[in-house]
């Protein structure tokens, strides 16, 4: 391309290249999809579960001291059966519970996520700083963040999802780099 003119004279027509043809498309794609192909992206869904009233559906990635990486979310989504507030959180505590299992999305990978984690019901604990919230209706709900969060190591990821008498889930997708 060193030879191509970047100015057309005014006695000729209008130059053009074609550079994104049928026969030789252009390809973009966002990063968690080549994240993907690499094994490097995972999902941690809560499952469909019924929440007491006063309480949330709490879901939690802690990315460990020194994993080496950082956690790019892309994704948060889900839906519950009655209005509610979807809220993520920096920090904060989750007592009890058990520790989902993030799946790898390139299936049959055996990588597995430096996160460790935590679901329960409940109120949380601790001294969180919000950072969205997000009042909903019932039905589904998907907040797309492209990697637009990113959590350290030594840092911790909550998604709170209530307060009341509903059935709830939360998916939480991510990548990590």
């Amino acid at each position: 391309m060193a030879n191509f003119k970047i100015f057309n004279r005014s006695t000729r027509p209008l130059y053009t290249q074609n550079v994104n043809t049928y026969t030789s498309p252009g390809i973009g794609s966002l990063p968690s999809s080549g994240a993907a192909s690499a094994g490097e992206s995972f999902t941690l869904t809560s499952g469909s579960v019924s929440i007491p009233a006063s309480q949330s559906l709490l879901v939690q990635i802690i990315n460990t001291v020194g994993s080496g990486k950082s956690v790019h979310v892309s994704q948060i989504s889900g839906g519950a059966t009655a209005a509610a507030a979807v809220n993520v959180y920096s920090g904060g505590t989750i007592t009890g519970g058990t520790p989902p299992t993030p799946q790898n999305n390139l299936f049959g990978s055996s990588i597995t996520s430096v996160v460790t984690t935590r679901q329960n019901n409940g109120t949380l604990d601790g001294t969180p700083v919000l950072y969205m919230n997000m009042p909903i209706t019932t039905g589904l709900y998907i907040i797309s963040l492209d990697g637009a969060l990113v959590v350290p190591p030594a840092q911790t990821l909550t998604v709170s999802l209530g307060t009341g008498a509903l059935t709830a889930s939360i998916n939480l997708s991510w990548w990590e780099a």
